[in-house]
C-alpha cells in the first residue's frame, strides 16, 4: 500500500512533518485538531509538501530523516531547490 511523507506549515509559519497512508483524511484530521499537539495549537495548517512511497517503512524512514532536517533545508526542498 502506498503511503506519503508530507510537510504542513502551520498558522505560525512552522514545519510539520509526518507520514501516512491517506493523505487528504490526515490534513482534515489535523486541522479538525485531532492530529498531533504540534499542529493542534497552530491551526489552521495546509500541505506543502509531500512524496509517494511503495511502503510503509520507507516512507517512516523518509519521515525522520526529513524530522531532522533544519527548516532551511526543508525550505529548499518545498521550494524544489534541493538537488
Amino acid at each position: 500500500m502506498p503511503s506519503f511523507v508530507y510537510i504542513l506549515e502551520c498558522r505560525d509559519k512552522s514545519y510539520y512533518v509526518g507520514s501516512t497512508d491517506n493523505i487528504e483524511k490526515r490534513i482534515q484530521y489535523h486541522n479538525s485538531g485531532n492530529g498531533a499537539v504540534w499542529t493542534a495549537k497552530r491551526l489552521p495548517v495546509k500541505l506543502v509538501y509531500s512524496e509517494i512511497y511503495d511502503d510503509h517503512i520507507t516512507a517512516s524512514r523518509r519521515e525522520k530523516q526529513l524530522k531532522s532536517w533544519t527548516r532551511e533545508k526543508k525550505e529548499k526542498l518545498i521550494s524544489w531547490e534541493w538537488k
